[in-house]
């Protein structure tokens, strides 16, 4: 009779644990509760050992399935197995207090029972492994962008996403933190960083990896403003030792999901966080922009902009504009900065409206070589017509200073157009990162080498420009228009500056030009500070090549 109460209780142990998700939880109690009763068993707990190590250090990580809090731990019942994939489980099951020792028909069923409690154990932690596999990043210990996926199409097709804000994070100068600290301490600093953020979501909320040191984050919308404030700078402890910390912030695209904007899928969210960042990273004053409407046609205003790019390329679509640089001596033109413009159906699209976002990928550089193709056709055209040439500027993205060959597809460009190189210069940006400075050097040294002049554009913008015009060899310094005084400023510092760095550049034998000049008093305060030569609307305007001819030929700015 017993035997047959034991097998209807064993059918009815797996009917009800075939119900249970995860069988390592106390949800598996419930499904426990019969058989324990049946075989007076007070509590069971099995011990999983993920490696031999943790096995011969006793280190287990221990679950109890089941517990009446009434155990006789004299009375045990061990049962040792391992599974396929290497690791081990130990259960140890401990009879009821004031009850008698097992007989052994009962030690048989215990047996039974274990065994088919290890069968449903090993299908959960099988599951739970596939889980994290599917939706775990292991080094940073959060989930990953597969789960934030599924979580927003979860909350979308609740009609729950409108509560909800969602942010693209990228930690800032992380990469100066692993040269500083090395790069296992740097994955604990970044670790440390991002499990603070996760625990301020809450329990609604959470941090996915989406690759490197780039986050997202979903949270509650109240929570929105706690976030920020996090981002905005967190000291992390990387030493519980000495307590030695570091302030990690990070940029961040943020989209309140608010209802204003249709969220029809998760990619409508990652879009949303994606356009944010972008706009985030292009700042210099705040590391946040928060995603909108107007933000959204920008964003397609520039994806249409690249989808045409290719066609107006080779259209010849772009047209090159000259600025004169001016003499203050001479009052004539001693040089041009050649401007790119581009005319689409008639119509001029200024710069501001497709470089920035042809500067996003490589697509700048195709356009760099662009311009230079033409300025040299225009420079040998000119010479061959016996006019006033003088050296035109080509500006150059930093975006080439990856290219190792970009010396040779300068070099060859000016040939096949039969220019000398004393003609042609190349004007780039500075540079904030210690690969882009070793990528400059070899750049510039080797157009030194090649007979092509090299300026330093913006200088005083960026914020390691003296050890640029140090260690670099450059030809010109290209002073940026913020430097210059502007009407009504009372404030002398700008003036003080401007006159130190003409007179540095003329100790270390730069040639200096100013641009971005507009008033008579900013060309007469450059001229007593010994600035020869002026770039600025004060003289002209970026000119279509047919009015810059003109100007070529003994033409004088002097009034």
């Amino acid at each position: 009779m017993r035997e047959n109460s034991f097998r209807r209780i064993i059918q009815n142990f797996i009917m009800n644990m075939e119900s249970i998700q995860n069988t390592l939880t106390p949800e598996s109690s419930f499904a426990l509760t019969e058989p324990c009763v049946f075989l007076r068993i007070g509590m069971i707990r099995a011990d999983f050992f993920e490696t031999p190590r943790a096995y011969a250090m006793e280190n287990g990580q221990p679950y109890i399935l089941y517990n009446t809090g009434d155990v006789d731990e004299t009375n045990e019942f061990t049962m040792e197995k391992d599974t396929k994939v290497g690791t081990k489980v130990i259960y140890h099951v401990f009879g009821l207090i004031d009850e008698e020792p097992w007989t052994d028909e009962e030690m048989e069923r215990l047996d039974v029972l274990i065994k088919m409690l290890f069968v449903f154990n090993g299908r959960s932690r099988l599951m739970i492994a596939n889980y994290k596999l599917t939706f775990y990043d292991q080094d940073m210990q959060v989930f990953n962008l597969k789960y934030f996926f599924k979580t927003i199409a979860e909350l979308i097709a609740k009609n729950e996403i409108t509560q909800y804000t969602a942010m693209y994070i990228n930690l800032k100068r992380f990469s100066a933190v692993n040269l500083q600290l090395g790069k296992k301490i740097g994955n604990v600093v970044m670790r440390g960083f991002v499990k603070h953020i996760d625990m301020l979501t809450g329990d609604d909320g959470f941090v996915a990896r989406i690759g490197g040191d780039n986050f997202a984050v979903l949270c509650k919308q109240e929570l929105t403003d706690t976030i920020l404030e996090a981002l905005s700078g967190t000291a992390v402890t990387f030493d519980e030792k000495t307590g030695d910390r570091i302030l990690v912030s990070a940029c961040a695209g943020v989209y309140v999901i608010d209802g204003r904007l249709p969220v029809r899928s998760p990619d409508d969210v990652m879009d949303g966080i994606g356009i944010s960042i972008a706009a985030a990273k292009a700042r210099t004053k705040h590391d946040f922009a928060f995603f909108s409407e107007e933000m959204l046609e920008r964003n397609k205003q520039q994806l249409m902009v690249s989808s045409m790019f290719p066609n107006a390329l080779e259209n010849e679509e772009f047209l090159v504009y000259y600025q004169p640089k001016v003499s203050t001596e001479t009052y004539r033109i001693v040089g041009a900065e050649a401007l790119c413009r581009w005319n689409h159906e008639g119509k001029l699209i200024p710069p501001a409206e497709f470089i920035p976002v042809l500067e996003r990928g490589i697509d700048i550089c195709k356009l760099d070589f662009y311009m230079l193709d033409h300025v040299c056709r225009d420079i040998r055209r000119w010479l061959d017509e016996g006019k006033n040439v003088v050296k035109v500027s080509v500006n150059f993205s930093r975006r080439h200073l990856s290219d190792m060959d970009l010396l040779e597809h300068i070099v060859e460009i000016i040939d096949r157009n039969n220019v000398p190189h004393d003609f042609i210069e190349i004007e780039l940006t500075e540079t904030t990162t210690d690969v882009e400075f070793k990528d400059l050097r070899r750049v510039l040294s080797g157009l030194r080498d090649t007979g092509i002049s090299t300026s330093v554009d913006d200088f005083g913008v960026g914020y390691s420009s003296l050890t640029l015009i140090k260690d670099l060899p450059w030809d010109v310094m290209k002073i940026d228009r913020s430097l210059l005084p502007q009407e009504g400023d009372s404030d002398k510092k700008k003036s003080v500056m401007l006159k130190y760095v003409v007179g540095m550049a003329a100790e270390i034998g730069l040639q200096c030009v100013a641009e971005g000049v507009e008033t008579i008093e900013q060309e007469e305060l450059l001229k007593d500070y010994s600035c020869s030569i002026i770039q600025g609307f004060y003289f002209d305007k970026p000119l279509p090549v047919t009015e810059y001819e003109t100007r070529l030929d003994n033409y004088s700015y002097k009034k």
